[in-house]
């Protein structure tokens, strides 16, 4: 299976509460606990005049900001913020996934999940969001009624809702909890009112009080928190990775996420390789 959705449009970002750079950038700093010594000299510049930036006493130049955010590991979209609250237009474009331009990008991570059947690959938007997921994927889904599958999967309702795959999920306490403080992450690193939605949204689903947090039979020394889930009555054992794009340059990419599903045991291997015939 393959779903490939054009990313929302967005229009461009603006400034948190109509704050000036200033502000924005000492946020960042104390978020990153760097001091304005360690930030000037990282930038090449003076603790003086990082400070007379945060206190809005100096507008730093384009590039500056640019430097600033680098240094700062600031998300991309957020850049685009910092320059706005600046006064100059956003550096980096937004250029929707259905674009001829993305035609290889598109193709790369199609040809990149589908080569790491038949073990289960997706990609994701910042909005959770699937973009793309290979045959793999129909294993974990099997039993998701329509209605969350379309028009466009969200990974996070598909896994914790209680018509999705939470009912199958043998450790849903664990995994549940694990979501949650991913997205937790994510919300202190981006002012996103969707994801923040989002997050509430699937934190209210319930939890019946008799969800399995089942050991397995024999102990397993997991090298990390394993997603266990139920499929034609055994219990397959995964552990995901995720991937993000180097140095990116373009708002839409730099929050795509590939999210793979490495089996953590031997017999979920054999499993999978067996169903693949």
């Amino acid at each position: 299976m393959t779903i490939v959705a054009a990313a929302p449009s967005a229009s461009a970002p603006a400034p948190a509460g109509g704050k000036g750079v200033g502000p924005l950038l000492r946020a960042w700093r104390e978020r990153r606990r760097v001091s304005q010594l360690e930030l000037a000299l990282r930038a090449d510049s003076s603790a003086r005049h990082i400070s007379f930036i945060e206190t809005g006493r100096s507008r730093p130049s384009e590039e500056m900001v640019l430097r600033l955010a680098e240094h700062l590991d600031v998300p991309v979209r957020e850049r685009n913020s910092l320059l706005l609250a600046a006064g100059y237009a956003p550096y980096y474009p937004e250029t929707p996934l259905d674009d001829p331009a993305l035609d290889a990008l598109r193709d790369g991570m199609e040809r990149l999940i589908q080569g790491y059947e038949p073990y289960p690959a997706l990609v994701v938007d910042a909005g959770y969001t699937v973009v793309a997921a290979n045959r793999g994927i129909t294993l974990l889904l099997e039993g998701v009624p329509e209605k969350l599958m379309s028009p466009a999967p969200n990974a996070m309702r598909l896994t914790l809702h209680p018509e999705g795959m939470a009912p199958r999920i043998r450790n849903l306490r664990e995994w549940r909890g694990h979501l949650l403080a991913q997205m937790e992450r994510q919300i202190a690193l981006q002012r996103s009112e969707q994801l923040r939605a989002l997050y509430e949204e699937v934190a209210a689903y319930p939890v019946p009080e008799d969800a399995p947090d089942v050991e397995p039979a024999e102990p397993v020394a997991y090298f990390a928190l394993p997603l266990r889930i139920e499929h034609d009555g055994r219990v397959l054992s995964f552990v995901s990775s995720i991937s993000t794009f180097n140095t990116p340059m373009d708002v839409t990419v730099a929050e795509l996420a590939i999210e793979t599903f490495l089996p953590a045991d031997p017999a979920t291997a054999k499993y999978l390789h067996a169903l693949a015939g």
